[in-house]
């Protein structure tokens, strides 16, 4: 097995234990995102939706500030992704690929799938298809995930029988041919400007920072400075007429990239942190297997402390109360940092770790707060990029307590499984689970029972519960989708 030298750091990789408590992170996101978009609107509480987009009427508010957890759901994704990058990187690095051009080449072509991936599945959605144009597009938007199925799955070994790469090939031709008969609620066409917004940008973050790692991760404050540039180049651009401002507005392939896409570099960067760090822990020779007991209550109160700040962050700052919650959130980050004193193993000394770099990401956020007008996720200020990235650190450390300590993985084996295969995921609800319960009457039954926020918001569980079971058995079956 070979390595990688990071400072005082070896980095390897063990094909023996995978990081569960980054693939529950990954799950959670994933179904809180179902989640958030299935509950019922108009009648639950601000607090239940986008910050700038409250309810009654939902409309867009630019200049509203706040944070609920709907805005933390994005935000967790990238830093789930980030965090996977030299975990995936250093497993084809230490599989023989040591030429820097044939990895980039490895990251180019799995952000070109990506990339494809946003654009067919937003042409299969069937809030994009017409009306008028077939007689059910639900059954459409139910084929695409069929042929989605086909293009992107991985099959397992004892389906070898199967001829993927033929059956694959088979699919996107299939796709192309249904797409182009379609007639979507725009009267255009296949468009490669009609993609997923969200898959777009994850295709961006993912190959600008799938190659930032991979020169850097020799260089830790390399990395970091990177940051740095970019900030500047992000903040010199509103100057206009600027040449930082005329870069940042350029755009050589308007429907694949964008440099303002980049600015999740702020979350994904940090991520490949973290990710370098759980890489360090699984490669230890002697990693933990026993924990002394008298250690469980202070794991529980890290555990306690953590979604104490997170609540109390989530209530300050949509409540406006922006100096008071920086108070109380300091406070609480000193208290939990007793929690951290001598580690006694590589777990406690991983969680350690990954403390003190969400705690300096929440002060980095907290201190821009006032900037720009207050956090806000849409357009996207400092504060929300660094403070979500902060969050994100103190919920990978509780799913790291929970999983690699507390031997917990059985209970969470639906947040595991789902982000494992976070593609099904996301595509499960819109284009599986709604088309076949509208069909069925399900979905007509299910909202003529909402008369209240409580079942507004049982409608959204009931729904997420559904597509995650979906996505659990399909990777049981080790069904995965990848790019």
């Amino acid at each position: 097995m070979s390595s990688n030298q990071q400072g005082e750091n070896t980095i390897s990789i063990s094909h023996q234990k995978r990081a569960y408590s980054l693939d529950a992170l990954r799950g959670f996101a994933v179904l809180t995102m179902v989640l958030s978009g299935t509950i019922s609107y108009r009648i639950l509480p601000a607090w239940m939706y986008h910050a700038q987009e409250p309810p009654p009427t939902h409309t867009y508010n630019p200049n509203l500030p706040g944070l609920t957890w709907v805005d933390l759901v994005f935000p967790l994704f990238l830093f789930a992704m980030g965090a996977s990058i030299p975990l995936a990187l250093s497993r084809r690095i230490q599989s023989g690929i040591t030429n820097k051009f044939n990895v980039i080449f490895y990251i180019l072509k799995r952000g070109f799938f990506l990339g494809a991936f946003a654009i067919f599945l937003e042409h299969f959605r069937p809030g994009e298809i017409a009306d008028n144009s077939v007689a059910n597009k639900w059954l459409i938007a139910l084929i695409g995930f069929v042929i989605l199925f086909f293009m992107f799955v991985r099959l397992p070994n004892n389906w070898r029988k199967i001829p993927q790469p033929a059956t694959t090939i088979a699919a996107w031709i299939l796709a192309v041919i249904i797409i182009s008969g379609i007639h979507y609620t725009n009267g255009i066409g296949f468009s490669l400007a009609r993609s997923d917004i969200i898959l777009i940008v994850l295709t961006n973050t993912a190959v600008f920072g799938s190659i930032i790692w991979l020169f850097t991760r020799n260089n830790l404050w390399l990395r970091v400075g990177l940051i740095g540039l970019l900030f500047a180049l992000r903040l010199s651009s509103t100057v206009a007429k600027s040449w930082t401002a005329a870069l940042w507005s350029y755009s050589p392939v308007p429907w694949l990239f964008k440099f303002h896409y980049l600015s999740y570099l702020f979350i994904v960067i940090p991520g490949t942190i973290a990710g370098d760090l759980i890489l360090n822990w699984i490669g230890k020779a002697d990693l933990d297997k026993d924990f002394n007991r008298k250690h469980n209550y202070k794991l529980l109160a890290i555990i306690f402390l953590l979604l104490a700040n997170i609540l109390i962050l989530l209530i300050g700052l949509q409540a406006r109360w922006v100096w008071q919650t920086t108070l109380v959130s300091a406070a609480i980050c000193y208290l939990t940092d007793f929690l951290f004193i001598k580690p006694e193993n590589e777990t406690e000394i991983l969680i350690q770790k990954l403390y003190c770099w969400g705690v300096y990401w929440l002060v980095l956020g907290l201190l821009f707060e006032p900037y720009q007008g207050g956090i806000k996720k849409d357009p996207a200020t400092y504060s929300y990029f660094f403070l979500t990235t902060g969050i994100a650190f103190f919920v990978l450390i509780v799913f790291t307590i929970l999983i690699d300590i507390f031997k917990l993985q059985k209970p969470l084996h639906l947040l595991i499984e789902n982000g494992q295969n976070p593609m099904i995921g996301y595509v499960g609800f819109a284009n599986l689970v709604w088309p076949i319960f509208i069909n069925l009457g399900i979905d007509s039954f299910v909202i003529a029972n909402v008369k209240t926020p409580l079942h507004g918001f049982l409608k959204g569980v009931f729904y997420t519960l559904v597509v995650g079971y979906i996505v659990s058995l399909f990777t049981r079956f080790k069904l995965f989708w990848r790019t």
